[in-house]
């Protein structure tokens, strides 16, 4: 068992070396860091269309098909990024995705040397505030810092940061949310 671990963490770092690598040879950072904007959204859109990540995966279709489905799917994105997962596809290997871009943010900072900060706000941050996110990342990681934003209304307000997998969510959403969790159980509990 040990062993196949092994074999699918090797698989696993080959995927992303040759993705990172062959996004970088084909037009550097801009395009390492749209091949990762683009796996990240492949990922959400695969946890949420279960069809889809069973199909990438499914037995019954023979590689080809899956790599068609990869192809059809994907076709908008990183020629790079379609040919890894086609293969992946075609071996049925899809569910390592998220290993694989985790792979590949990993060598983002180890090869190019920086630090990605995902921003989600509701709306646009202005230049200031993006300075002082970017000089504060740099300043506490020692790497120079890569801002990648993102709206979305839904959050309400506030922020969302991620930083090499550490989170934090200052949203008005997820405050509120708190709020009426704290609400609902101190009303369930006690009597008024």
């Amino acid at each position: 068992m040990a062993t196949n671990r092994l074999v699918v963490k090797e698989e696993v770092a080959v995927f992303a070396s040759v993705l990172f690598d062959s996004a970088n040879e084909a037009g550097g950072q801009e395009a390492v860091l749209a091949v990762r904007e683009q796996l990240g959204e492949i990922i959400r859109l695969m946890r949420s269309d279960l069809e889809l990540t069973l199909s990438l995966s499914n037995a019954d279709y023979t590689p080809e098909q899956r790599r068609n489905l990869v192809e059809s799917v994907f076709a908008d994105c990183h020629l790079a990024l379609r040919e890894v997962m086609a293969v992946m596809a075609e071996r049925g290997q899809a569910d390592l995705l998220p290993r694989v871009y985790e792979g590949f943010c990993d060598q983002i900072g180890s090869k190019l040397g920086l630090c990605v900060v995902d921003v989600v706000t509701a709306v646009s941050l202005d230049d200031e505030l993006r300075q002082l996110i970017i000089a504060k990342a740099e300043a506490d990681l020692g790497k120079k810092a890569v801002l990648r934003e993102r709206i979305d209304k839904s959050i309400l307000g506030g922020i969302i940061m991620d930083v090499n997998g550490n989170y934090i969510d200052a949203s008005m959403i997820s405050q509120l949310n708190r709020a009426r969790h704290v609400l609902k159980d101190t009303s369930d509990g006690g009597e008024c």
